[in-house]
């Protein structure tokens, strides 16, 4: 089985197809019958899982399994306790309160790697940074807890998904995952797996460097 950490770029999709002019995956990765374990969104950056093991991806995609996230979010404005506060305690959006999150203000990463094209910079309205600690999954919700407490997200990176972390990749880099780590974040809920004749068996063990053949325009 293969299972791989990922460094999505911005304004790439988290899909290996695509209409013309959006990256996609198969611009960066190039293994078969791999798919991703979860969603990211195009304008977001950072750790994205896949694996050929269809087990796994549903236990680290299912919204049931509550698996943790971290989040480096610049946000619009120096944020301030009580904002981070309200964060912490849960915040109502449209489709309900969220739970209660990890939220602490941190230094811009000191392993940031620019984006391009970068955010928009407002000189009189300072930015800010915080790491956001989640286990939901609700469609753009890191940006909609930022909004609702008056701080609007510029900048989402997804640091970490439970144990393993984005440390040491660059954008558009991927390497091995030892599934075992991850598979210890479900107990008694592993069950066999699918057969070798529809996944792949070989194991992937070295960096690849973004493929840099295609090259088509920024996402959506």
């Amino acid at each position: 089985m293969t299972t791989l950490r990922f460094n999505k770029p911005f304004q790439v999709l988290t899909q290996f197809t695509g209409e013309s002019g959006h990256r996609t995956l198969a611009d960066f990765i190039n293994i078969p019958d791999i798919y991703a374990a979860g969603r990211l969104d195009s304008d977001s950056e950072g750790l994205l899982l896949l694996t050929d093991d269809g087990l796994l991806q549903n236990r680290i995609s299912h919204p049931d399994h509550k698996l943790k996230k971290v989040y480096w979010v610049q946000v619009d404005g120096d944020i301030t306790d009580e904002a981070i506060r309200k964060l912490c305690d849960g915040v109502a959006l449209k489709d309900g309160m969220t739970l209660p999150a990890r939220v602490e203000k941190m230094a811009p990463p000191a392993s940031l790697w620019p984006r391009n094209p970068p955010i928009r910079v407002r000189a009189e309205i300072p930015a800010s940074w915080i790491s956001l600690e989640i286990s939901e999954g609700r469609n753009r919700q890191v940006r909609r807890m930022t909004a609702s407490v008056g701080f609007p997200t510029l900048r989402l990176i997804r640091y970490a998904i439970g144990p393993v972390t984005l440390d040491g990749l660059q954008p558009g880099e991927y390497d091995a995952v030892d599934e075992q780590s991850l598979w210890a974040l479900f107990p008694n809920k592993r069950t066999s797996r699918p057969g070798p004749d529809k996944r792949s068996t070989q194991p992937f063990k070295k960096k690849r460097r973004p493929n840099r053949k295609r090259v088509d325009g920024e996402g959506r």
